[in-house]
């Protein structure tokens, strides 16, 4: 495998049964990179092979603890410590296919910049067309170039804002990402969105299911991140709390009590929809595409309660953390 002589690049890929979104991933990643390092999340496919066939090295997490997606990358970025730190690190999810313009142009990005920890490009879907659930993620990518107080989790990372900060939180089972920038910022490292395609994504979502799982590890991370660090993510927890918790009950209660005002509570619920399509379109939405997507975003809030009272749940039973998977 060839490799960037000065600086250095190396990459940490995550993944679990990612099967052929793997090797995808990896291959796009040959020669651009001075070292890969694959994290494996207790696979029950070929992805550990698949990784070392493509001259990955491999790190397999064992189960003795549950498996998160920080967990992947902190166990990752420690093959570094052993050897020569790399001059900048790579994050990606196994299911996702790096540009091959992304590495140089946020290598220049950095190297221009000397407080920025952080630097993250534009993630687009790959299937955005196979299922409404895969367009959403294709919108919920599409975000603003500039300086940034969060990202996702493909980020270039510069080794001593990652040192300063303590790396990733392995108990964090959702929103990891948020919660490790909430920390590289108040260290005073700069974030930065530049205008460059970085990650093709393949969520592999086509079924309701899949799209429920994912909404309530949405709203785990909305409850644990905003209770590491308040008050993140507060406005997130107050729609759900009203949307899906006050309205809900209010609408069981009033189902006895007086059954017209059933007609209020799904005026609400209507409004709040025709509000999410509206601000759709105002960005630039595509109106039957914004009406389909203000669907699930309204419904949403539901599985989102969910998930906070999980983690919740778990946090005053002083039960670990689990992942939650939706593929």
């Amino acid at each position: 495998m060839s490799s960037i002589a000065d600086p250095t690049v190396a990459i940490v890929a995550i993944g679990r049964n990612e099967g052929q979104r793997l090797v995808d991933c990896l291959a796009s990643l040959e020669g651009r990179v001075a070292r890969i390092v694959y994290v494996d999340s207790g696979s029950l496919d070929n992805s550990v092979q698949n990784a070392r066939d493509a001259g990955a090295e491999v790190v397999e997490l064992s189960s003795d603890r549950p498996f998160t997606a920080a967990r992947g990358r902190a166990a990752g970025f420690e093959q570094f410590k052993s050897g020569d730190m790399p001059d900048y690190v790579q994050f990606i999810d196994g299911d996702c296919v790096v540009n091959p313009d992304w590495i140089p142009a946020a290598v220049e990005a950095m190297e221009q910049d000397l407080d920025l920890g952080i630097v993250t490009g534009w993630r687009r879907e790959k299937f955005p067309d196979a299922s409404v659930y895969n367009d959403l993620c294709h919108d919920e990518w599409d975000r603003p170039a500039g300086e940034i107080l969060t990202c996702g989790g493909d980020m270039m990372v510069r080794p001593a804002a990652y040192l300063e900060t303590g790396g990733f939180d392995d108990t964090v089972i959702a929103a990891e990402d948020d919660e490790f920038c909430v920390r590289v910022r108040a260290k005073g490292w700069v974030m930065k969105r530049i205008p460059v395609e970085m990650t093709y994504h393949d969520a592999a979502m086509t079924r309701f299911g899949q799209w429920w799982q994912r909404a309530i590890r949405s709203g785990h991370g909305f409850a644990q991140v905003g209770y590491m660090h308040p008050p993140y993510f507060a406005t997130e927890q107050k729609r759900v709390l009203i949307y899906g918790g006050l309205v809900p009950l209010a609408a069981l209660g009033l189902a006895f009590l007086l059954p017209m005002a059933l007609i209020l509570i799904l005026a609400i619920y209507g409004m709040n929809y025709m509000r999410t399509v509206k601000g759709l379109v105002r960005k630039g939405m595509e109106g039957s595409r914004a009406r389909r997507h203000s669907v699930l975003l309204t419904l949403s809030k539901l599985p989102n309660i969910l998930g906070m009272g999980v983690f919740h749940w778990r946090r005053l039973k002083g039960r670990r953390m689990q992942i939650i998977e939706y593929k």
